[in-house]
């Protein structure tokens, strides 16, 4: 294999998109040495200055930066990628502090909204880049994925899908086809983060028409223009998809994303054991999000079962949390299940959930429905904060603000013998409910503070202390998950897998975040930490007797000990530098230098000229 899991992947012509009439030279552009120039015909039809990658990295850099909003950012990142793979990757990894808030959250929700004004600006007309999926054209599955077949080289067959029907995109509600920039995006970070191939990415968007009149008026939608179908014809079209998708590629990572609640947790329930699939807003979220519970609780200075949490939110990724949290406390603390659901509080649009509330609870409110209230019944948020008295507020529930200043002092004076926990983790920043500062202010600047989406650092008032906010983000988790599950190709991913996960994410923590009580490492070691992360899935995995790949399996025999991951004194020498080294030798990064480029394609070798080709060699 290739120095740092470089492959023939990276000269893939589908990727490259480009006018140019060699996959190589696509990826290399101005780094192409004059002896490849003349070999590919070049010469004369590109300026004569011959590059390294450092160079290309600062001129792309340098547009990036002068470009005057976010979305234009955007645009110029989404083209660059569709034209140069290899030098996107670069520039995304070594500027991913800046760079992620741009593909992801939370440009890409406004990227959304637009989508179908900016999509011919995103790429090269015709160009390849996932699945439009229509309700009309259920009928015709087989053909839309024998044609997808026929767009990608040899050995690209997809290895993960991100799949959405856009009907509750972050927490901007129903975008219909609009939502195809929530997996491009999410696709993006599961490269950069862990390494997965991005040859072998599959976006999809199920197209099943909107119930957003805007976007149903807009002449410019490019999506159906018909209402979303009942709940029945939802579910045997979907299902239908998946079921063709499975069948085309049995060995594929599926994440569902962006579903609404219900659908949501029925896509997931019904695959869950049928195929290798995962939802992030329902298991993703209450991974990262335990992570750094844990963390908080840790340093919140009151034992953990006498945490005391109140959800403001109960839709599916409230739920999916909340679910997680219990089973922490079951498995680290031997409390029954019941005393552990009974740590819980929700809040929805009708105030505290309770059994006797008098409304028919959709049926993933049930389970954390209150049965010891009596006749009390809270109305609001404030109400209820009242009444719970909690040690820890956690928000997902799209409002604007719901945590007031008043509410943020409240919760302040409640805990005025240990730290708040405050998580407002909704996102866009337009959701969320409240900000870092407001939560510093508010607390006297001891708030344990996660959100959804970036906030800036705080500086305390009258001093040099500057603190960092944690931000849950699912980048933490779902790429290694990813990564895990397609290296270890598990039967299914259950319950224990996600937990393993979010207990190596609080473990990840280095001397220095531990310090300054950060509850989730620095972003820019996420390539690191995802390697953890994927070790502990693939261990778990392992452990349940569900991983199919047997080099895995064998590999965790040979390293029974997780220390194991960083020795190299396992009994056969094959296995002995241990797994956090094997995943690490997995991950896909893109070619330093012209000569590392020209390497990873295996046609090139042979070429009396490429083959010995003498440019510029980077030194990074």
């Amino acid at each position: 294999m290739p120095p740092y899991g470089v492959d023939s992947e990276t000269c893939s012509d589908r990727r490259s998109r480009s006018s140019s009439p060699d996959p190589l030279a696509s990826n290399a552009g101005t780094a192409l040495p004059y002896a490849t120039r003349s070999a590919l015909h070049l010469k004369g039809l590109v300026p004569s200055g011959v590059e390294n990658f450092v160079m290309q990295e600062q001129r792309a850099l340098e547009q990036l930066n002068i470009k005057s909003t976010n979305l234009e950012k955007y645009i110029f990142l989404a083209w660059l990628r569709s034209t140069n793979i290899n030098l996107f990757y670069r520039l995304v990894l070594h500027n991913l502090k800046q760079i992620a808030p741009v593909i992801y959250t939370p440009t890409v929700g406004q990227a959304c909204q637009e989508y179908s004004h900016i999509y011919p600006f995103l790429a090269p007309p015709n160009a390849v880049d996932g699945l439009y999926i229509s309700l009309n054209e259920v009928d015709n599955i087989a053909e839309i994925i024998g044609n997808y077949r026929e767009s990608i080289s040899k050995g690209d067959e997809p290895e993960i899908t991100v799949i959405t029907d856009g009907s509750r995109i972050l927490g901007l509600g129903d975008l219909g086809m609009n939502g195809m920039g929530i997996p491009v995006g999410k696709l993006q970070l599961y490269v950069a983060a862990a390494g997965l191939n991005p040859n072998r990415c599959l976006p999809i968007v199920l197209d099943f028409g909107t119930d957003t009149e805007k976007y149903l008026e807009d002449p410019l939608y490019l999506g159906i223009r018909q209402h979303r179908p009942d709940d029945a014809s939802f579910y045997d079209s979907a299902n239908r998809v998946v079921a063709a998708l499975h069948e085309a590629f049995p060995n594929m990572f599926i994440q569902f994303e962006d579903f609404s609640t219900e659908h949501a947790f029925g896509l997931l329930e019904h695959w869950r054991r049928k195929a290798l699939c995962f939802n992030d807003d329902i298991q993703g979220t209450g991974c990262v999000i335990l992570g750094g519970f844990i963390s908080a609780v840790e340093q919140a200075g009151i034992p953990p079962q006498h945490q005391r949490i109140m959800f403001v939110g109960a839709g599916s990724a409230g739920v999916g949390v909340a679910k997680q949290l219990v089973d922490y406390f079951i498995i680290e603390y031997g409390i029954s299940e019941s005393e552990a659901r009974a740590m819980f509080w929700f809040v929805d649009s009708r105030g505290m959930i309770t059994a006797n509330r008098g409304d028919k609870l959709a049926q993933h409110k049930i389970y954390f429905a209150r049965t010891d209230n009596g006749t009390i019944q809270c109305k609001s948020i404030e109400e209820t904060l009242e009444y719970v008295r909690p040690t820890a507020l956690i928000g997902l529930s799209t409002i604007y603000k719901a945590f007031s200043e008043k509410i943020l002092r409240r919760m302040n004076e409640i805990n005025a013998q240990s730290r708040p926990i405050i998580f407002p983790l909704s996102n866009p920043e337009t959701k969320a409910e409240c900000t870092f500062e407001e939560a510093m202010r508010c607390t006297d600047n001891r708030v344990l503070f996660a959100s959804g989406t970036a906030f800036p650092e705080y500086t305390i008032p009258g001093t040099d202390d500057v603190r960092v906010p944690g931000q849950g983000n699912n980048m933490y988790v779902f790429p290694a998950i990813g990564l895990g599950a397609v290296l270890c190709k598990p039967t299914c991913i259950t319950d224990t897998m996600i937990y393993a996960v979010s207990k190596a994410l609080a473990e990840s923590l280095n001397a220095e975040e531990k310090g300054k009580g950060e509850l989730y490492p620095r972003i820019e070691r996420i390539r690191e930490v995802s390697a953890q992360l994927a070790a502990a899935f693939i261990r778990q995995a392992v452990r349940e007797g569900l991983a199919k790949d047997t080099k895995w399996v064998e590999l965790v025999k040979c390293n029974p000990a997780d220390e194991s991951d960083f020795a190299s004194d396992a009994p056969d020498g094959k296995y002995a530098e241990g797994i956090l080294h094997e995943v690490r030798r997995f991950m896909w990064h893109p070619a330093e230098s012209f000569e590392q480029l020209r390497d990873a394609c295996p046609h090139q070798h042979h070429h009396p000229v490429l083959g010995h080709s003498h440019g510029h060699k980077d030194k990074i």
